[in-house]
């Protein structure tokens, strides 16, 4: 099997998301404080979009199936259509 790292998003890389959100928090407190809030517009785009790119990664690879959890849902995908084959041939499909 190969390296899901990439796939799936791990307690360290949440952790790193954590500290860049903070760090942005953080950035925005500071530049409203000393009244530079929107002089530093592009600085903050740059920092928005990573901070959006990376939450992006997040949500979608909190969702990603590793490799042994697709296989579980394939047994047990299989088994309930197995079942259902067994208990309703014939029929018309009744409320399971």
């Amino acid at each position: 099997m190969g390296d899901n790292t990439e796939e799936v998003y791990g307690p360290d890389r949440a952790e790193r998301l954590l500290a860049m959100l903070r760090a942005l928090a953080e950035r925005i407190r500071e530049l409203d404080r000393t009244g530079r809030l929107l002089e530093r517009v592009p600085e903050l785009q740059k920092l928005l979009g990573n901070a959006r790119s990376e939450l992006f990664h997040y949500e979608v690879r909190l969702t990603y199936d590793t490799p042994e959890i697709a296989e579980s849902r394939r047994i047990v995908e299989e088994a309930e259509r197995l079942a259902r084959e067994a208990g309703g041939e014939g029929g018309e499909g009744g409320d399971a």
